[in-house]
């Protein structure tokens, strides 16, 4: 077993589209309506189901706004570029809500939000290392 998609509910999906494709580099895998349920579904990542997790965005027809919960945290990214990711997260539609730093033990990092809102870790690629040695190491 392995973890395929994570779905989030989005009210303007160009929008998110957009940003996930352009800020973040990924692929629109594909987007399908479906009218008689008056909703559509996009799917974004760095490769298909088959080989890589992918978030799965759904755009209800009729809903004009959600309420985000508080138990949900972030979606986290691995960055080749940090800074470079960072960058084109201040020049789109996301919002920066830290600049990179190194975590106390741990990896590079940064925290987005996208058009939507929804927070984005950004990690360095020294995360995989340091989660080889531990972080506290």
């Amino acid at each position: 077993m392995r973890q395929i998609h994570v779905m989030l509910r989005v009210v303007d999906l160009d929008k998110m589209i957009k940003f996930y494709t352009g800020a973040l580099g990924m692929q629109l895998l594909r987007k399908v309506d479906f009218p008689e349920g008056r909703f559509t579904l996009a799917f974004v990542g760095y490769g298909d189901e088959k080989n890589h997790a992918v978030i799965e965005f759904t755009c209800n027809w009729d809903t004009g706004s959600y309420t985000k919960g508080d138990a949900f945290g972030h979606i986290a990214i691995l960055c080749d570029d940090l800074q470079a990711t960072c960058e084109r997260v201040r020049c789109s539609e996301g919002k920066l809500i830290s600049e990179p730093h190194k975590m106390k033990g741990g990896p590079v990092m940064a925290f987005a939000r996208d058009p939507e809102g929804y927070e984005l870790e950004l990690l360095g690629p020294d995360v995989f290392e340091l989660l080889e040695k531990g972080f506290d190491k």
